[in-house]
């Protein structure tokens, strides 16, 4: 159909579109403009979420009083030759934890990452780079595993857990564990900024702090000790160690695709409260270096949002169409009250991803957010794309991560 066919269809119809036989008959009364109202209705809450999230959630304080008990700093790393070395610069120019100590383990890289590493600490003797050959045990992730065993190695009261790619200004980690400290908590996530060096990047790369800016007070959720509204970031972790002792470790995460989501579940199943704070100023990172890793990254664990369950991703997708596609096409095709309720929506949309980009990065947003928000139909399309073809991938036991294939643990 072309466009002039659509429009035209579009703007004849009482309805969606014009249905015929079964579905008059058994939807003789919705019209478009209903159906739009209900979408746009819905982007207009997450506009609301969103706001308020930015003007209520945690951010790492600014440098303040020395930390003064000790840090250990756990980062696992596989095949991080080119990023691991700065953020081993960045963890010997931290300041404000006099008892840091810094644990790195190589995991079987391939690519000298172990040598890097050491290069790059230049024998501080608060590093200690380690190197393990072994494959992680059946059931278990390379990630999950590599922490488990830094976390064996460690004996301080706070654990910090942070993937090569991450980035950290001199005060990033005494901000952490101040705020873990000073809220009494069992595990802190501090948000980096995500960083995007491709169009596809910035298209895809918000949603990630846009799905919960949206959809969840974060402040509010973060009183009690319900698993459901629990939410963390495995690039920057801050534990108390007794809490994660308490929660199982990394054991209990051992096969989970999105071991950080389940280890803060995790904690406050131990009863422990948890946290994500944004950590735009203090840390930021890419993610992923373009769009087919980026592709593979999300279809790695996709299929374990919403509990796995293929029926729940339907219905998000079914949402989500409705919430943030709709609107933007009734806003181009529609026309009257169909139209004015499909910019509503479009706008708030854009609205909402706006305010919740303020929020990783911790400033405005700039021109090329606003380009990347304009695009969030595309985004949520692309999005629902990714979450079939990982469904797919998990049915056919094709996951796989860094080399590694990745199965359940019986």
């Amino acid at each position: 159909m072309s466009f002039r066919a659509a429009a035209r269809a579009w703007r004849g119809a009482p309805g969606i579109a014009r249905p015929g036989g079964a579905v008059r008959r058994a939807l003789p009364r919705v019209r478009a403009v209903t159906v739009v109202r209900a979408g746009s209705a819905l982007a207009g809450l997450s506009a609301v979420l969103a706001g308020y999230n930015l003007l209520t959630v945690r951010r790492l304080p600014p440098p303040g009083a020395a930390v003064l008990e000790p840090v250990t700093v756990c980062v696992p790393a596989r095949d991080e030759v080119t990023l691991l070395p700065r953020l081993v610069t960045d963890l010997r120019a931290q300041t404000g934890v006099p008892r840091l100590r810094v644990l790195i383990l190589d995991d079987a890289s391939t690519d000298g990452t172990e040598e890097a590493a050491r290069r790059a600490a230049q024998g501080d003797p608060r590093i200690t780079v380690l190197r393990s050959d072994r494959e992680p045990p059946p059931g278990w992730t390379g990630k999950a595993a590599a922490c488990a065993r830094l976390a064996e190695l460690a004996d301080s009261p706070v654990l910090v857990f942070l993937d090569a790619d991450v980035r950290l200004a001199p005060g990033a980690v005494a901000a952490a564990v101040t705020a873990l400290r000073a809220d009494g908590l069992g595990l802190l996530s501090p948000w980096p900024h995500q960083l995007a060096g491709s169009c596809y990047e910035a298209l895809l790369q918000p949603l990630l702090v846009w799905s919960w800016a949206s959809t969840l007070p974060v402040r509010l959720s973060e009183r009690g000790l319900r698993t459901s509204t629990a939410l963390g970031c495995g690039q920057f972790l801050v534990m108390d160690t007794a809490a994660y002792r308490a929660a199982g470790g990394h054991e209990v995460v051992a096969a989970s695709a999105t071991e950080d989501i389940d280890l803060a579940r995790a904690v406050r199943r131990a009863g422990h409260r948890t946290a994500v704070a944004a950590a735009g100023p203090h840390a930021r990172t890419r993610m992923y270096r373009d769009a087919a890793a980026l592709d593979a990254g999300y279809t790695r664990w996709l299929w374990s949002a919403y509990g796995g369950s293929r029926t729940a991703a339907v219905a998000v997708a079914a949402v989500t169409t409705l919430t943030y596609t709709l609107p933007p096409l009734a806003a181009l095709l529609g026309r009257g009250r169909t139209r004015r309720a499909g910019i509503a929506g479009y706008a708030a949309a854009v609205t909402a991803r706006l305010l919740a980009r303020a929020i990783d990065t911790g400033r405005r947003p700039t021109a090329p957010d606003t380009l990347s928000a304009l695009a969030h139909p595309v985004a949520v399309t692309a999005y629902t794309r990714l979450s079939i073809r990982s469904h797919r991938a998990k049915a056919r036991n094709t996951l796989r991560w860094k080399d590694r294939t990745l199965t359940e643990r019986s």
